[in-house]
């Protein structure tokens, strides 16, 4: 039983825009979570914090945020390259973790975390919030539906033009590039299509081969293009970058028809275009908040003592998927 009005007492590793921008006004939002603790190493992010948000307290470094006995879990928005050594961190003091995307820069990181948070016996989560929203979930309506038939193939893109030369996605030494920042999407759109189309409901479904093409600039891929072929025989291409203007879309087709995403990633209303034989429809895609679902969900993994609807399954296949690419771009 779950006590009436009990929330789960978040503390944030980081003042990172998507932690100021999505995640900590989603905790406020949300009915079982609550934003307690900041940490930042920097006084004027403290400062700024505070002044926008009501919360309990403000550490000067991460390891104070952890010793903190009132924090039950952690959200990490923090560079790329530190993922892995703070949710160990956090793991080791008991803390449930909620990572943002990537979680990991390697299949070797992404079990060495699954496990440790295993044997402290909390969750562990993947920060896609796309998979939280009214789009995804009328995708997956489709494909559960059988309407396009056998599902020959799946195109996914997301891409943007980066004005910030400074920007930390542009640093390998902190885990940039445009495959970990926003190419981890269409990797794990793909392989949600490739397991629905296998009849599959644990992430079980690897491709047999890829085969891919990317640009680089200052020790990062700028440009990345991939094409992945599963047993069954379904072909994927996962496209994304920096260097170009926004798109996201994606597309799957099946011996019956063919569904269109727009906006595949993103939660604002809109439509899918379900083409069947000669009859095209649109349906309707509602609006949704996708941080606060996402928060809200995790807490109450927490409370009721459940694992969260985003599998550690899932997660180890991307970062195993996203292996293979790197290795195919060498």
């Amino acid at each position: 039983m779950i006590a009436e009005n009990r929330r789960i007492r978040w503390g944030v590793l980081g003042y990172a825009r998507i932690a100021r921008e999505n995640l900590i006004p989603a905790m406020q939002r949300s009915s079982n979570s609550e934003f307690h603790a900041i940490a930042s190493r920097e006084e004027s992010k403290l400062a700024d914090c505070s002044a926008r948000f009501k919360m309990a307290k403000a550490f000067r470094s991460y390891d104070e945020l952890l010793s903190d006995s009132e924090v039950e879990a952690v959200y990490i928005p923090l560079p790329n390259s530190l993922h892995c050594e703070w949710t160990l961190k956090a793991a080791d003091h008991g803390k449930h973790v909620l990572c943002e995307k990537p979680i990991a820069l390697s299949t070797r990181e992404c079990r060495n975390m699954i496990a440790a948070c295993a044997a402290h016996k909390i969750n562990l989560m993947e920060g896609f919030m796309y998979r939280y929203t009214d789009r995804t979930r009328r995708v997956l309506d489709v494909l559960r539906s059988g309407v396009l038939g056998d599902i020959k193939y799946v195109h996914s893109t997301f891409r943007f033009l980066l004005a910030n030369p400074a920007s930390i996605k542009l640093k390998p030494e902190l885990g940039g590039g445009a495959l970990y920042d926003v190419g981890c999407y269409p990797v794990n759109f793909v392989g949600m299509v490739a397991d629905q189309a296998a009849g599959s409901s644990d992430a079980a479904v690897l491709p047999e081969s890829v085969s891919v093409e990317c640009v680089r600039a200052k020790g990062v891929d700028t440009m990345f293009s991939a094409l992945l072929k599963y047993p069954s025989g379904l072909i994927a291409s996962v496209n994304c970058g920096f260097n170009a203007h926004k798109r996201v879309f994606s597309e799957i087709t099946g011996t019956r028809g063919v569904l269109e995403i727009p906006d595949t990633f993103l939660d604002d209303a809109g439509f899918l275009t379900l083409t069947v034989g000669d009859e095209r429809r649109r349906l309707p895609v509602e609006q949704s908040d996708r941080y606060r679902l996402e928060v809200e969900d995790f807490a109450d993994a927490i409370l009721r003592g459940r694992a969260p609807q985003f599998s550690l399954a899932e997660t180890q296949r991307n970062a195993e998927v996203m292996d293979l690419l790197l290795a195919a771009s060498e």
